[in-house]
C-alpha cells in the first residue's frame, strides 16, 4: 500500500519571516499557474493549441524566474518541507515547458498529455504541504468553504485510515487495475458517507483522474475512488474484465468504511463515460446514479435502464464524439424510460468541464450542495 502522508509536523517559527515570505510568494505564483493550467485544459481543442500555448508562455516565464530567485536555505527543521515544495515547483515548470513547446499537432497532443500528468504529480506533492501554505490549502478547497478551512483537517480518528491513498501501485506508480482513494479527514463511522467513483478516459489512469474531483471531495466530504482500467482503456466491448476489478475495489472500500450504498455515483470522461453508460444498462449494478461526460451510448440491451438516474454532460464542440451522439443517446434512453438529463455545454470540446461537478453532485445528492455565497 502506497500512502501519501498528509501530516507534516514542521512549522514556521519566529525568526523565519524572510523565508516564510519567500515561500508564500512562490507558492502564490505556483497556485495561480496551476489555476491557469486548469482553465487552459478546459478550453483544449486541437485547432487552438497555438493560441493556448501563447497564453501559457507568460505563466511559464514568471514561474521559472521566481523559482530561480527563491533562496533555498531553509531554517533548521524545514529542509524536508523545502525539498518537497521545490520538487512541486520544478515539476510544474516541466509541465509548462512541455505544454508550450512548439511542435507539430501530433507531438503537441502528446506533450499536452505528458504535461497534464506532471500537473497531477505537482498536486500530489503539494497536498501534504497544505497546513503550512494557506494558498495551497485553499487550492484544494472550493471557494465557498474557504472561511471554514480549519474544519477540514481535524485530528485523524484512531485506528481509521483517512486521506489520500494509492492501492496496487507498490511495484509501479501507474500500475493497471490499481486505484486511488480519498477518505475525508473528518471521517466519522457513526454515519454513512456518499461515494463517487470516477473513471478516466482512454490511455488514462486513476491516479491522475482523481484530481478532477479531489477539490470537491474534500470540500463536500464524500469518498472518492478513481480506478484504473486493466488495459489501456475500459472493457466496453467483449469480456468485461474491468467489472470484476471495480467490484473488488468497492468491496475494499465498503468493508473498511461506512459507505451509504444508496449513494454511489459512477462518473467518467470519454471512454470512462461510455463505460459508465454501459454499467447503467446492466441488470444488476452497485451504482445508484451515473454521470457520463463526453461519452457515447453503447449498443447494448436497454431492458434494465428503466428509472436509472443518468446525468449526461457533453460538449457542443466535441470533435471526438460529436454532439449528435449524445442527443441520439439521450433520446434512446428517454424512450427506454431512463431518468435521464442531458446537459450540452456550448463552449466545450472533448475535455473535462470542472464547473459541471457542482451540478452533477447537487443532482446526485442535494445534501452535497455547497452553501450559497453571502
Amino acid at each position: 500500500m502506497s500512502t501519501v502522508n498528509t501530516h507534516n509536523g514542521s512549522g514556521f517559527v519566529n525568526g523565519d519571516h524572510t523565508f516564510r515570505h519567500a515561500v508564500d510568494l512562490l507558492a502564490s505564483l505556483l497556485i495561480k499557474s496551476l489555476e491557469s493550467f486548469e482553465k487552459t485544459q478546459r478550453q483544449l481543442d486541437p485547432g487552438i493549441i497555438p493560441h493556448l500555448r501563447d497564453n501559457m508562455l507568460p505563466f511559464t516565464a514568471n514561474l521559472e524566474a521566481s523559482r530561480k530567485d527563491f533562496q533555498r536555505k531553509p531554517p533548521p527543521g524545514l529542509e524536508s518541507f523545502t525539498d518537497q515544495f521545490i520538487k512541486a515547483t520544478d515539476t510544474a515548470i516541466d509541465a509548462f515547458h512541455l505544454f508550450t513547446e512548439s511542435a507539430d499537432l501530433q507531438r503537441s497532443l502528446t506533450n499536452i498529455k505528458k504535461a497534464g500528468r506532471k500537473i497531477c504529480r505537482t498536486q500530489e506533492i503539494l497536498f501534504p504541504l497544505r497546513r503550512l501554505l494557506p494558498s495551497v490549502n485553499q487550492f484544494f478547497l472550493e471557494a465557498p468553504v474557504w472561511q471554514r478551512v480549519d474544519e477540514f483537517d481535524p485530528e485523524p480518528p484512531s485506528g481509521v485510515a483517512v486521506g489520500l491513498d494509492h492501492i496496487g501501485m507498490e511495484e509501479h506508480p501507474y500500475a493497471r487495475s490499481s486505484f486511488s482513494l480519498y477518505v475525508p479527514e473528518s471521517y466519522d463511522s457513526s454515519r454513512s458517507w456518499p461515494l463517487v467513483v470516477a473513471l478516466h478516459g482512454g490511455f488514462g489512469h486513476g491516479r491522475d483522474f482523481l484530481w478532477t474531483w479531489f477539490r470537491e471531495a474534500r470540500s463536500r466530504k464524500f469518498f472518492l475512488l478513481a480506478p484504473s482500467s486493466r488495459g489501456t482503456t475500459w472493457s466496453i466491448l467483449g469480456v468485461d474484465v474491468d467489472r470484476i476489478t471495480i467490484i473488488k475495489m468497492l468491496e475494499y472500500v465498503t468493508t473498511r468504511w461506512s459507505i451509504d450504498t444508496k449513494l454511489i455515483l459512477l462518473t467518467g470522461l470519454s471512454d470512462g463515460a461510455t463505460y459508465a453508460l454501459a454499467n447503467a444498462l446492466d441488470e444488476t449494478t452497485p451504482f445508484t446514479a451515473f454521470a457520463p461526460v463526453s461519452g457515447v451510448l453503447p449498443p447494448f440491451d436497454l431492458r434494465h435502464v428503466r428509472h436509472r438516474r443518468i446525468y449526461w454532460v457533453h460538449g457542443a464542440l466535441d470533435w471526438m464524439f460529436p454532439v449528435h451522439h449524445a442527443t441520439r443517446g439521450y433520446t434512446t434512453l428517454k424512450q427506454a424510460d431512463a431518468d435521464v438529463t442531458l446537459q450540452v455545454i456550448q463552449d466545450l470540446s472533448h475535455t473535462y468541464p470542472r464547473e459541471q461537478n457542482d451540478h452533477i453532485l447537487t443532482w446526485f445528492d442535494p445534501s452535497l450542495a455547497l452553501p450559497s455565497p453571502d
